[in-house]
């Protein structure tokens, strides 16, 4: 779920990058990295931590160019503490080539064994990342064999990415000397975002995970790169595009709209508030048929993502809405945070329960999702001690039973409360009185309403993987790995 950004400027653009990113702090806590180019020279920083911790003017200074990309990272492969997993990564063949990725490869082992002996090209890190510029590096050397670059070569050299990487992936590069490429897994699992304003008698161009960045900046938003797409801004603010995969077909993943975008942003057309506000539409109906009628006074949200669910939810039901949990924003969203104790050690420190809020109650809790069950059990406990008569939990999103593997940090079914278990389970294992999860169909309903998008990859809450290459096998080994 990590957050990327790039841009072609008429001015330097590492203030720009920065800033982007400050705005993209929400996709990932791990670590940072900015890379500009100037001229054909290649100018990286990056560190572990959060932007504003990461970047000091004198990293800045060292930052020239025009042309330059961002990379907020939350791990999903690799480890989260090695600062060698951090993006961007740099490929120095040919031309010079710095790439960030969001998503996730899931056919590494295949192509670790294809760059050593195929491509006769190494990779230092366990990254994901590393790979895929290296796959698009090599391609890219096939075509351009000591002559000029053009778009065509790009986009094959794209073209050839698609067939040989598998999973999903929204990639920006800087190519020294050339300018900026963007491209999209066949599927548009991961969002990217194209934005221009007028500068003179030329354009500058963004390329982003979220609109928010563009609309911020006083980016026009153009459109969203198309899924299998790849877009080529030149450094002289050029823009060519061309599809580059002869079946895509649009399937966003919907925990983006579930948690991970900010409500402030519409990605594939979609707005995500209204999006949230209409899985609290969804939510109200399913907790009318399960939790009997007079057992709720008042129905509060676990902020800041349930917000507009929960608003939602006590709208339709008729019941007081209030805001009972105080949250510290100056600690991290949990559910990125690596480490299961860590988590849940941050779940006291973020969220603070005000007893008069609470008292001799019974209160409906909105979470926008329950995955691990650390938070939610937490806030449970933290709610019968503030006083609560009864306790019932509900999510604006499914049961979460299967690993996510395109980008978001659920490898393990081992981890997940839901996995293997009924809904009353789960509910005994929150300690709640009643536990209700959002509809996987009406979740679908809610965030598609008024497009024509054919569907979503939900794969965490179904089992149906969307590339149709992730097996059980595949499952089973990322499990392995992510517990040794």
């Amino acid at each position: 779920m990590c957050g990327i950004v790039g841009l072609v400027s008429t001015s330097p653009v590492n203030q720009q990058v920065y800033d982007a990113l400050a705005l993209l702090q929400h996709r990932g806590q791990d670590s940072c990295g900015i890379a500009t180019i100037d001229g054909r020279h290649a100018h990286i920083r990056k560190a572990q931590g959060q932007v504003r911790e990461a970047f000091r003017t004198r990293d800045m200074r060292t930052l020239l160019g025009n042309a330059g990309l961002g990379h907020v990272r939350y791990a999903t492969k690799g480890e989260a503490s090695n600062e060698l997993e951090a993006q961007p990564f740099y490929v120095n063949a040919p031309y010079g080539i710095v790439l960030v990725h969001n998503g996730n490869l899931t056919n590494t082992r295949e192509l670790a064994a294809q760059l050593e002996t195929l491509d006769m090209r190494h990779v230092n890190s366990g990254s994901d990342t590393e790979m895929l510029v290296n796959v698009l590096g090599s391609e890219l050397q096939q075509l351009v064999n000591g002559s000029g670059l053009d778009a065509d070569q790009l986009f094959t050299a794209v073209r050839r990415v698609h067939e040989r990487v598998e999973g999903s992936y929204a990639a920006i590069a800087l190519i020294a000397g050339h300018g900026m490429l963007g491209f999209r897994d066949p599927y548009g699992i991961r969002p990217l975002i194209l934005g221009r304003r007028p500068a003179g008698n030329r354009m500058e161009w963004v390329l982003a995970s979220e609109s928010l960045v563009l609309e911020a900046s006083g980016y026009e938003v153009v459109r969203d790169v198309a899924p299998g797409e790849a877009v080529f801004i030149t450094l002289d603010g050029e823009m060519v595009s061309a599809q580059c995969h002869p079946n895509p077909v649009l399937m966003p993943c919907s925990f983006e709209y579930v948690y991970l975008a900010r409500p402030d942003s519409t990605m594939n057309g979609i707005g995500v508030y209204d999006a949230r506000l209409r899985l609290g539409d969804q939510l109200a109906k399913t907790i009318e048929q399960y939790t009997p009628s007079g057992d709720i006074d008042v129905v509060m949200p676990i902020p800041d993502s349930a917000r507009p669910a929960a608003m939602q939810v006590a709208r339709r039901l008729g019941i007081e809405y209030r805001e009972g949990y105080y949250k510290n924003r100056y600690v991290g969203r949990t559910f990125i945070m690596p480490g299961q104790e860590q988590r849940k050690k941050s779940v006291r420190q973020k969220l603070n329960a005000m007893p008069s809020e609470f008292r001799g109650k019974n209160v409906l809790i909105v979470d926008d999702s329950i995955v691990r069950g650390t938070t939610s059990r937490e806030i449970v406990e933290m709610t019968r001690q503030a006083g609560a008569n009864k306790v019932t939990f509900t999510s604006a999103a499914p049961p979460v039973r299967y690993p996510h593997v395109y980008g978001i940090n659920m490898p393990s079914r081992s981890e997940l409360i839901a996995a293997g278990k009924t809904i009353p389970e789960v509910n005994t294992a929150l300690g709640a009185d009643y536990t209700v999860f959002q509809e996987v169909a009406d979740m679908q309903a809610a965030i598609l309403e008024g497009t024509d998008i054919p569907g979503l990859d939900m794969s965490c809450f179904t089992g149906e993987y969307v590339t149709g290459t992730v097996t059980d096998e595949y499952l089973s080994w990322v499990e392995r790995t992510q517990l040794s």
